[in-house]
């Protein structure tokens, strides 16, 4: 694998900044040299939020944010009412994972891009009904894992047991299995 690059957009509040921890963490459970960088200012609950990652086979020496992603994923919902910055840059053949009771058809006539894969999982009724909170972060996780197959399930909860305390370790697993199932990519 070649390095792999991922924006991730969501509000504060919806565990944005953990999940791209999460991703860096597993990735570098399976041998890759990974970053995960926040980017939010002093906002709270609700304001918007970006992440990134960047997986590699070598040393990654970048810093700054991700511009061309391989994949985008899209956390809030209600961010598909302002499409042009979530698909900026997004490479052709990439992947558009969003958050969202909508069909992968439905958020590919937003976006208007035929050259990329559409992913879509109702990460926040999963969430609400497993965590009884819309806080859809490992959901995503497991959605962005099923759809690109750049790590694998086991490196994810792996993660999440690294980084939670026991008593949220196995409702996340669960949440992850689910939407890494339910995901559909089109």
């Amino acid at each position: 694998m070649s390095r792999f690059e991922i924006r991730w957009h969501g509000r504060g509040g919806q565990g944005i900044v953990t999940a791209a921890d999460l991703t860096a963490t597993a990735a570098i459970k399976s041998g890759f040299y990974a970053q995960s960088i926040p980017t939010f200012g002093t906002e709270r609950r609700g304001a918007p939020v970006i992440a990134y990652n960047r997986i590699d086979r070598q040393q990654i020496f970048e810093r700054s944010p991700v511009v061309e992603p391989d994949a985008v994923v899209v956390a809030d919902p209600h961010l598909l009412a302002n499409p042009k910055p979530l698909g900026a840059g997004l490479k052709s053949g990439g992947y558009l994972i969003v958050n969202t009771a909508k069909s992968a058809g439905e958020v590919r006539e937003v976006f208007k891009r035929d050259d990329i894969k559409v992913a879509v999982v109702n990460a926040t009724k999963l969430a609400m009904d497993v965590l009884k909170a819309p806080i859809v972060n490992t959901a995503m996780v497991g959605a962005l894992v099923a759809t690109t197959k750049i790590l694998t399930l086991e490196s994810v909860i792996d993660a999440v047991k690294d980084r939670f305390p026991p008593r949220l370790v196995d409702p996340n697993v669960q949440l992850i299995k689910q939407a890494y199932e339910l995901v559909k990519v089109e």
